[in-house]
């Protein structure tokens, strides 16, 4: 048995580390300059609202259900006309994430039927007290723009749930979508 292949391998080995020897090494900076992440990168989540401040969260549960690390809890609460926090029946009164146990996984994102929960790219939620790693609405509702308008409030006047959840509503009131045909009344067959 020839021992020629073996002293080949480990040429080719040597050839890799002598090669690296000579390249420059990569130090980040990471405190003072983060670096990028990928555009899917699945970082820290965030509760999204409705372009006039309504929040998007109906208070399902389903995000809790489909989560296999047991990390969110949410509690679903009845609106009501003098206080409406989303369009519909129910909304989130109690949204909590546990990153001590969350992995990341993005099953939640997948099942939540509004799109009201998403992932951002922002990585740095590292923290020395364990329980401020648990996230509350507080923490994770995206911050209101200066066109929306803080709930609870009515929805746009003239519109149902479904205008919210088909993207038909704006800040400014109830919008009908470009191309979209309008129903014209039958004329009578003569």
């Amino acid at each position: 048995m020839s021992k020629r292949p073996h002293l080949v391998d480990a040429l080719a080995g040597f050839g890799v580390t002598f090669a690296t020897m000579f390249k420059k090494p990569v130090t980040e900076q990471y405190p003072e300059k983060p670096g990028a992440t990928a555009k899917r990168y699945h970082g820290r989540h965030q509760l999204n609202r409705y372009d006039d401040g309504l929040e998007k969260c109906i208070g399902c549960e389903l995000c809790a259900w489909a989560c296999p690390a047991d990390a969110i809890f949410v509690e679903g609460a009845d609106n009501t006309e003098a206080e409406r926090f989303s369009p519909g029946e129910r909304y989130g009164r109690v949204y909590q994430i546990n990153y001590l146990r969350c992995i990341g996984c993005g099953l939640c994102i997948e099942a939540c039927p509004t799109r009201a929960l998403t992932m951002t790219n922002d990585y740095e939620m590292a923290d020395d007290n364990r329980s401020d790693l648990i996230y509350g609405k507080d923490k994770l509702l995206a911050p209101l723009q200066p066109e929306m308008t803080a709930p609870p409030h009515a929805m746009a006047p003239g519109s149902t749930d479904e205008d919210y959840y088909r993207g038909n509503v704006r800040s400014d009131g109830l919008v009908t979508p470009l191309g979209m045909p309008t129903v014209k009344p039958r004329e009578a067959v003569l």
